[in-house]
């Protein structure tokens, strides 16, 4: 039977779109093993994969190079004799540990100078392959065959029990319906919807008799607390759950105002209804992937200029996106329950 490492992403919505792959080899190789290196904060994401067989902690930060332990690490995975190693990230430091293992198939795309560290390196073409999920998801074929599509959407399992315990613990229900809101965008704040426009919305929810809940982890504690503070009655999450208790949470919601950011990956995974707000990023490149999405944009000439911060100085493309257009999406998706 075929054993398969997969040198998984650090961010968690690239890791959920990195299922798909998953799905495919599993389809090529009958009773395949496919393990996952990976951050340790991605472990409850691969956990909810069903293709996962096991997942090991990848312990090295952005930029450590650390050869020794490098090194070390990859004499324990030798001993798992992987028949392949696919390595997603781009940089040469992630291609070390197959290299360092002896893998006999290294596969990946071509970057940071990676020849020799792989030796299935393919060269991406990015106009036959303009989505991220497309470029991971190819990689599952021979360096000589098409990608198979259509490309299946990301899906993470949750466990019933799980979820109910998950709402448990923190006093939650839904006997009213509960809107998630997601206000973080770790890549930086020209991907963030203003707060006083998410507080507007959520202030409107909470009118109708909705709850809303915000979810995000401790670095989004600020945004959130300002959302709170304008929108009495919000039920703030973040940074006060586990990833695996946010992600069983977020499938017990109703619908999802997000930005573009892991959290609205997250939820497209489960199936959630979705508003994803963009501002400096591209949905072409990253969307949601889900048949029960919206895109909400204000399409303006300088963007996607996929900056952290706005380079003009004006944040224009998200600070003019008022309320009620995100409210519109809301009322397309789950008009039973919300009206524009």
């Amino acid at each position: 039977m075929k054993k398969i490492l997969i040198i998984a992403p650090a961010w968690i919505g690239d890791a959920i779109m990195a299922q798909p792959l998953y799905r495919r080899l599993h389809a090529r190789h009958p009773g395949l093993t496919l393990d996952v290196l990976a951050p340790a904060w991605t472990r409850a994401v691969h956990a909810r994969m069903p293709e996962v067989s096991e997942t090991f902690d990848n312990p090295f930060g952005h930029g450590e190079l650390k050869l020794g332990a490098r090194w070390k690490l990859a004499r324990e995975l030798k001993q798992r004799r992987y028949d392949q190693a696919i390595v997603l990230p781009n940089s040469l430091k992630s291609a070390l540990i197959p290299f360092f293992a002896g893998i006999p198939v290294r596969s990946g795309w071509v970057g940071e100078m990676r020849y020799g560290l792989l030796n299935d390196a393919r060269v991406l073409d990015p106009q036959l392959l303009p989505m991220m999920v497309e470029r991971f998801a190819a990689l599952a074929e021979e360096a000589s065959q098409p990608l198979q599509r259509p490309v299946p959407y990301p899906q993470l399992v949750v466990d019933a029990h799980s979820r109910q315990q998950a709402l448990q613990e923190l006093g939650l229900d839904t006997a009213q319906p509960a809107i998630a809101f997601c206000p973080g965008a770790e890549y930086g704040p020209a991907k963030r919807w203003p707060a006083q426009h998410m507080a507007a919305l959520a202030r409107e929810l909470l009118a109708e008799g909705k709850q809303v809940w915000l979810f995000g982890s401790g670095k989004d504690a600020e945004v959130a607390n300002e959302i709170a503070s304008l929108a009495p009655g919000c039920v703030n999450l973040c940074g006060k759950t586990s990833l695996g208790a946010a992600i069983d949470l977020l499938s017990a919601t109703a619908a999802v105002v997000t930005n573009d950011s892991g959290l609205m990956h997250m939820a497209a995974a489960l199936d959630r209804p979705i508003a994803a707000v963009y501002g400096s990023s591209s949905p072409q490149f990253t969307p949601p992937l889900s048949d029960r999405a919206k895109i909400v944009t204000l399409n303006l000439e300088c963007s996607p200029c996929f900056k952290r911060t706005c380079p003009l100085g004006h944040l224009n493309c998200l600070n003019n996106l008022g309320p009620e257009r995100v409210k519109a999406a809301l009322a397309e998706l789950i008009p039973d329950l919300i009206k524009a």
